[in-house]
């Protein structure tokens, strides 16, 4: 174990994340979301390939024993992806990002009604404060009440969008953890880049618009951005307790605020803000206690084995 590497790696690659999801922001003015999501996961698999080879591991990544798993999880991942893109196009970035905090919550309500995990109280407690967070979130966007406000493009239909990536993103973790019985992580990832870019360029095709050399040079990089990041997070668990890494992902929040403004000019609400720390402070407290319960176990086990050696 090198934590420090394993965290390191964690928060460079927030960095890649948030890189990814500034340049689909400054290019989905008027581009089939479809389109950004070919462009996000067919580049993604550039650098992807790249690592795979100097893990000597391309030739296995084909190979799968469970095709209709990649499926459902690539056609989660992918609605995450769209109503994710849509979320970016039509909120503040610092707003999108503090929203898709809730997709391990909702996650944890998904594994105890598929997987039938046993969920602790404290974690249903958890789960219940972070959709009060996601309400202080929310308000602001549906000031307007009416149906035509909420499906007409502007804030209200992005923070459905956000909420709806987040359910996506909590179900294709679950996905995730299924297939991680039986598939490589380079398996996964690769069979999800490229069931998302076909879904993207079928979903597009009719409306496709060809993007500006500008565009262009924007959505490649974003999908070589996606594609870095994955691979980054994917390395920092082989280094680090899962428990330690997952904390770091909120770091995300305070350079979302920086490139929001420095970027896009946007200053989130004050209640936007206290919605996002509720959320947050209810997924660290799960991995708070989690990690404690944790030592426990591990405590009690050598406790049990000490009286026989």
């Amino acid at each position: 174990m090198n934590t420090l590497l394993g965290i390191t790696l964690k928060i460079v690659s927030t960095f890649a994340f948030l890189a990814m999801a500034t340049l689909i922001k400054l290019a989905s003015q008027d581009m089939p979301i479809g389109e950004l999501m070919f462009f996000r996961a067919f580049f993604a698999m550039i650098p992807l390939g790249i690592w795979l080879r100097m893990r000597g591991e391309l030739a296995g990544a084909f190979r799968t024993k469970n095709i209709t798993g990649h499926a459902i999880r690539s056609l989660s991942g992918s609605g995450g992806m769209y109503f994710g893109f849509m979320a970016l196009a039509l909120l503040p970035l610092p707003d999108a990002t503090a929203i898709g905090y809730l997709a391990p919550l909702i996650a944890t309500i998904l594994a105890a009604l598929l997987l039938k995990e046993i969920v602790r109280p404290y974690r249903w407690a958890a789960v219940a404060a972070g959709f009060c967070g996601m309400f202080l979130m929310t308000l602001p966007h549906f000031s307007n009440g009416s149906a035509a406000h909420l499906l007409s493009p502007g804030p209200a239909l992005g923070a459905l969008a956000g909420l709806f990536a987040a359910c996506c993103n909590g179900f294709s973790s679950i996905q995730i953890r299924k297939l991680a019985q039986v598939e490589k992580t380079g398996t996964i990832v690769f069979y999800f880049s490229l069931i998302t870019s076909l879904i993207g360029l079928l979903t597009s095709i009719a409306v496709w618009r060809t993007p500006t050399p500008h565009e262009a040079t924007l959505l490649i990089l974003a999908g070589i951005c996606g594609g870095i990041g994955q691979i980054l997070i994917t390395s920092s668990y082989r280094f680090a307790d899962a428990s330690v890494v997952v904390s770091f992902e909120y770091t995300t929040l305070v350079w979302a605020v920086a490139i929001g403004f420095l970027v896009f000019g946007d200053v989130p609400q004050p209640i936007v803000f206290l919605g996002a720390l509720v959320v947050i402070a209810s997924g660290l407290y799960v991995i708070f206690r989690e990690r404690q319960i944790s030592r426990n176990a591990r405590r009690d086990a050598e406790a049990a084995v000490e009286p026989h050696l």
